[in-house]
């Protein structure tokens, strides 16, 4: 899938969880701290700053689905950009 597919697709299941939730675009809007005109650009393009999209995600309950992105992975960035370390073989 390109960028803007994913964007929206994301913007349809914001969409979804809205009128799931019998909410206008006004109240979503006025729930998140957003423009309603931002919010309506949002779900017909995809577009939205990333702030707002959080709070989006906090206004409909979803923000453990953010967190969810990008999983913690072991190591630190040091551990991950260093060369991987050579191990013998064992001995028969």
């Amino acid at each position: 899938m390109s960028a803007p597919q994913v964007a929206q697709q994301v913007a349809a299941r914001v969409r979804a969880s809205r009128l799931h939730r019998v909410w206008t675009q006004q109240e979503l809007a006025d729930r998140s701290g957003m423009s309603l005109s931002s919010l309506r650009r949002f779900e017909r393009t995809g577009e939205i700053a990333f702030l707002s999209l959080v709070r989006i995600a906090i206004a409909l309950d979803a923000v453990e689905g953010l967190g969810e992105l990008f999983p913690d992975r072991p190591g630190s960035l040091d551990e991950l950009l260093a060369p991987p370390k050579r191990q013998r073989g064992r001995r028969s």
